[in-house]
C-alpha cells in the first residue's frame, strides 16, 4: 500500500514540475509572439506614412494640374471671346 501511494505521489510531482515548466515556456512564447506582434505593427506604420506620403505627393501633383487646366481653360475662352468680337464687327 506504501508503495502504491509513494507511486501515485512521486505522479504527481512529474505532472506538477512539467506543467510549471509547460507554463514557463506559454510564459516565453508569449513574449515573443508580442514582440513580433510589435515588430510587424511598426513595419505596418512605417508603410502607412510611406503611403500617406505618396497620397501627399499626388494631391499637389494634382493640384498642380488643375492649375495648369485653369490657366489653359482661361486661355482659350479669351480667345473665344476675341473671335466672337472680330465676328460680330
Amino acid at each position: 500500500m506504501k508503495k502504491i501511494l509513494l507511486s501515485v505521489v512521486a505522479v504527481m510531482c512529474l505532472v506538477g514540475f512539467t506543467s510549471l515548466s509547460s507554463a514557463d515556456e506559454m510564459g516565453k512564447m508569449k513574449g515573443e509572439m508580442k514582440g513580433e506582434k510589435d515588430k510587424m505593427k511598426g513595419e505596418m506604420k512605417g508603410k502607412g506614412d510611406e503611403m500617406k506620403g505618396k497620397g501627399d505627393e499626388m494631391k499637389g501633383k494634382h493640384d498642380e494640374m488643375k492649375g495648369d487646366m485653369k490657366a489653359e481653360k482661361d486661355k482659350m475662352k479669351g480667345e473665344m471671346k476675341g473671335k466672337m468680337g472680330e465676328m460680330g464687327k
